[in-house]
């Protein structure tokens, strides 16, 4: 196969791929709303729901995050770079990655412990 049959069928499956998602996409709402109305739920209502915390939810984790990539920075530069000696560059890339995933991690249970509290304290003034 040659590139230039490959390249008649890179336009021709990504119009199919295309196709496939956005049915595929409404299929599964419409199944969704089908079973809320057999259960006598509005999906109208249900879609315009209040999420109170989203915004506490999207800063912690982000502030994990850039705490992760911050402690990286000074692991890399300040602890880890004595045993390279400065000369590979590249050999601790896994740890920025390692602390902004636990960064964040610590960032969203926080948020977790920060909902549950609120909740819990609602349910004991009630």
């Amino acid at each position: 196969m040659g590139p230039e049959v490959i390249g008649v069928f890179i336009p021709i499956l990504l119009g199919l791929g295309a196709f496939a998602m956005v049915f595929g996409i409404r299929y599964f709402q419409n199944k969704e709303n089908i079973a809320m109305i057999e259960k006598g739920m509005n999906p109208k209502l249900i879609e315009k729901r209040p999420t109170p915390y989203r915004n506490l939810k999207w800063g912690l984790l982000l502030l994990g995050a850039g705490l992760g990539l911050f402690a990286a920075y000074l692991l890399d530069n300040f602890v880890f770079y004595r045993i390279h000696n400065g000369f590979d560059n590249d050999a601790n890339v896994a740890i920025y990655f390692a602390l902004i995933a636990v960064g964040g991690g610590f960032g969203l249970i926080s948020s977790y412990r920060i909902e549950k509290r609120e909740l819990l304290d609602k349910q004991n003034k009630e």
